[in-house]
């Protein structure tokens, strides 16, 4: 498009390019030796944000799968536990697989605004996505207030479920049966364990959770700046892909619109003048 615009003889730039460097402007991108893109978003389909049953609905499976193992005495709780704590903080602070996997102990920050969160008001990411021949990237992610309920759950691994692994000086937040770190790959599995015990459609996968995560926080009122912050996006216009808002949200917005705009017509409706 931009050649296409300095190449246009209506714009003046070719006459303007033969007098400061005596050459001309020419097109050098055509149908053959460039990609077409037949639609505005070519990413996977079956990735989008969980509806807020679909959310509840998994993580009262993970829940479950705790209880049985309890109740049948198998082996497996504390396992189960860290799978159902780990699913609720990827929501809870939108981390990618990578991202969760890296997480030490020591990640976890207090806030000073945020005195009742104690140890758990924000998670440091030094993992983050990296971009081209660059180190990766590190963000604060703070918790807020709308998950705050992801302190108590965290604590309570922390300080009670996790030792009951023997992690010894291990520095990991998430650690595996031989006290090592829980992979991407275990990420993965665990998430669709929990999905295929919650009757979920077999499309979404653990990322999904980070697109919820954007999602509600959109639908809470975060400014756009603060998420794309928060989920460490450099460009506000990837955070727009992986916003999915309900209709319900639509609605109340059109409905605070249309609020605004009578009360600013005085009240006597749309179609004053």
């Amino acid at each position: 498009m931009f050649c296409a615009f300095v190449a246009d003889g209506r714009y003046g730039w070719a006459k303007a390019c033969e007098e400061a460097f005596g050459q001309l402007p020419v097109q050098v991108c055509h149908g053959w030796n460039t990609a077409d893109h037949v639609a505005e978003f070519e990413g996977r389909p079956g990735r989008r944000a969980l509806t807020y049953d679909e959310l509840q609905a998994l993580f009262d499976a993970a829940d479950d799968r705790v209880e049985q193992r309890r109740k049948r005495r198998r082996k497996g709780v504390l396992a189960a536990w860290r799978d159902a704590v780990m699913l609720k903080q990827v929501y809870a602070y939108g981390t990618r697989r990578p991202e969760t996997s890296m997480l030490d102990l020591s990640d976890l920050r207090h806030k000073p605004r945020a005195k009742d969160y104690g140890r758990f008001g924000a998670l440091e990411v030094r993992f983050g996505k990296a971009s081209r021949g660059s180190p990766p990237k590190r963000r604060t992610v703070l918790t807020v207030p709308e998950a705050d309920w992801i302190v108590s759950v965290l604590e309570e691994w922390v300080d009670e479920v996790r030792p009951g692994f023997s992690p010894g000086g291990h520095p990991a937040l998430w650690v595996t049966e031989r006290c090592g770190r829980l992979g991407v790959r275990r990420l993965d599995e665990v998430f669709t364990i929990v999905r295929e015990h919650a009757a979920l459609p077999p499309e979404l996968d653990l990322h999904c959770l980070r697109h919820t995560y954007i999602t509600h926080l959109i639908e809470f009122g975060y400014p756009e700046r603060f998420v794309q912050g928060q989920v460490g996006h450099a460009y506000a216009s990837t955070t727009a892909l992986y916003t999915w808002v309900s209709d319900e949200y639509r609605n109340r917005l059109l409905e605070e619109s249309l609020r605004r705009r009578t009360e600013h017509a005085g009240g006597k409706g749309l179609g004053s003048r």
